[in-house]
């Protein structure tokens, strides 16, 4: 009986969605069975998030519109939410996973995502969003395609390559978040894996035998596409390849002027695409190299990735040393320049016809501006806590969608400061009053010592200005006004500052956070509440039927769909 109800619900629920969406576009269709298993990445055999008893998880290949439907089984012993990144969930914030517009999936239960990825296409990334858990795995990339119609500004690439790289620790998620409840620093990463593996023994000290390395086998004469993913905790990497250029030809959704790079800092969260040309001799294979930046080199020399680019035609290992860092060490502002120098492709189509080309945001009035700033962690209440202009988020027990959807008093309060507050910080579920198709000006201002990475929900920012000191009026001055990117994730430097421009035309509830996960599982965030007055079904899908509820309206859940198996 159960089963018959389960799938009953999921035919109504797709029926329904059919008739809100194009009937045209397509379903895609996958199965995420999310588990524990044991694996050894760095040597040391320890408990991973898996997916379909895969880390990382299977690849989410789709075109621009398609209808993407993902059933998710919670094998975990814990409450799950899966968290597509980047997706911009257009009119279907309901889907967003995260704790602001959804209710956790409990063990042992299933739940059905389904969205429309209108009007995108790019590299991305999905990753479990509660309880620190994207430290144990869960994740794995999301790739959106262009519609055979729209042209991509460059030859067809000959293959599709995707890497995801991040730091790592050998103790689980649940360890490190009693570290971090314990107000004490996670400490150096063990080391840095490259799609789930450890590194390659380029170094008999530093890396024991026995680890099981990535290998990336390619034809030679050949052009292949490199989607890299930073999924890691808190590390920025530097990414390299031995002897090969890096042409930068996308970042999270939009192209990029295409230029040349030996090595690109990619921040937590940061996702690109890269054409990589095999135009080397085959003498050998190459180094593939993820190291952490903005450390002491020496000390943190474990925290690097190595897996191996292999020519069909190689004649033998790589060897050598690895290809050099950035040699930047009292020059702070190298890689600023580097990001600086990521300019939006204004001649090129994105999911339609020259989208791209046509919006000129530099010319549109700022309807509000709000100043974001974070500093190191402190003791509120008795909890350590980190903030977001003085304030720490807290999760509230009934999401802030669902307690809009049925009127649930003080779940929340829509008195997010323009500014950071003067006096002491406080521990609250503060939310951002967006307007309905206003344009806001958002200052990331870091005042910690190491970088941030900002990630917002349910859009693409322009990303216009980036400057280290503090933040004033004046600084308006130098912003790109033409062809700053538009991604959905940015990084802000140590004692810097970076400017952020949003068109609010996606309603919904969404999350903007700090991407580096021990600041976000501290507070680090906040959401953007975005509702059309009018309140019909052309910029807002209704509630899903098989909506989960908790907290205030736990009493309307119907215990139908779990699953005893």
């Amino acid at each position: 009986m159960a089963s018959f109800s389960i799938f009953s619900l999921l035919f109504i629920h797709i029926c329904l969605l059919l008739g809100l969406s194009f009937a045209e576009d397509p379903f895609v269709n996958y199965n995420f069975v999310v588990s524990y298993i044991t694996v050894s990445p760095l040597g040391i055999p320890q408990q991973v998030i898996a997916i379909n008893d895969k880390f990382p998880g299977p690849t989410i290949n789709v075109t621009t519109n398609n209808n993407v439907v993902v059933n998710v089984k919670n094998k975990l012993d814990e409450d799950l939410l899966m968290h597509w990144s980047g997706i911009q969930q257009r009119r279907t914030s309901w889907q967003d996973g995260v704790l602001g517009t959804n209710c956790p999936i409990p063990s042992k239960w299933n739940w059905t995502y389904q969205f429309q990825v209108k009007d995108q296409i790019g590299s991305f990334f999905y990753f479990p969003s509660l309880h620190f858990q994207r430290a144990s795995g869960g994740f794995g990339t999301f790739i959106i395609n262009n519609r055979p119609i729209i042209p991509i500004p460059f030859d067809t690439p000959y293959g599709d390559i995707t890497i995801l790289i991040g730091d790592w620790y050998t103790q689980n998620h649940t360890a490190l978040r009693k570290t971090l409840y314990a107000g004490k620093d996670l400490g150096m990463p063990d080391g840095v894996l490259i799609n789930g593996k450890g590194p390659f023994r380029y170094n008999d000290t530093l890396v024991p035998d026995g680890i099981d390395y990535e290998t990336v086998t390619v034809e030679p004469g050949k052009t292949y596409r490199l989607r890299v993913s930073n999924v890691g905790i808190s590390t920025s990497l530097n990414f390299r390849i031995q002897s090969h250029n890096l042409l930068l030809a996308e970042a999270e959704g939009s192209y990029t002027v295409q230029q040349n790079y030996t090595s690109l800092d990619i921040h937590v969260g940061q996702s690109y695409s890269f054409l990589l040309t095999t135009d080397q001799n085959a003498s050998s294979d190459y180094f593939i190299v993820a190291s952490a930046r903005f450390v002491n080199e020496t000390v943190w020399q474990r925290v690097t990735g190595v897996a191996i680019l292999h020519y069909t035609n190689s004649k033998g290992k790589a060897s050598g040393p690895l290809p050099d860092p950035p040699q930047d060490q009292f020059d702070k502002t190298f890689s600023m320049n580097q990001a600086r120098s990521i300019r939006w492709n204004v001649s090129a189509s994105g999911a339609r016809p020259n989208p791209q080309g046509s919006f000129r945001y530099g010319s549109i009035n700022v309807t509000e501006v709000y100043v974001l700033k974070n500093k190191p962690p402190i003791m509120i209440d008795g909890k350590w806590r980190t903030t977001l202009s003085g304030i720490s988020f807290v999760n509230p027990a009934t999401p802030i969608r669902l307690a809009d959807q049925y009127r649930v008093k003080g779940a929340y309060k829509l008195n997010f400061p323009t500014r950071p507050l003067t006096g002491p910080p406080r521990m609250e579920t503060s939310v951002i009053n967006g307007t309905y198709r206003g344009f806001i000006e958002v200052i990331l201002q870091n005042n910690e010592t190491k970088v941030h990475t900002y990630h917002m929900n349910g859009y693409a920012f322009f990303v216009v200005g980036m400057d280290y000191g503090e933040w004033t009026e004046n600084s308006r001055g130098t912003y790109n006004k033409w062809d700053g990117i538009a991604r959905t994730t940015s990084q802000v430097y140590p004692g810097a500052w970076t400017a952020i421009l949003i068109s609010l035309d996606n309603v919904g509830v969404w999350n903007i956070r700090t991407e580096n996960l021990d600041s976000w599982y501290l507070g680090q965030e906040t959401y953007i509440r975005v509702v059309n007055p009018e309140h019909n079904n052309k910029t807002e899908f209704p509630m899903p039927d098989n909506a989960l509820f908790c907290g205030a309206l736990s009493k309307m859940q119907k215990y139908v769909y779990y699953n005893q198996s």
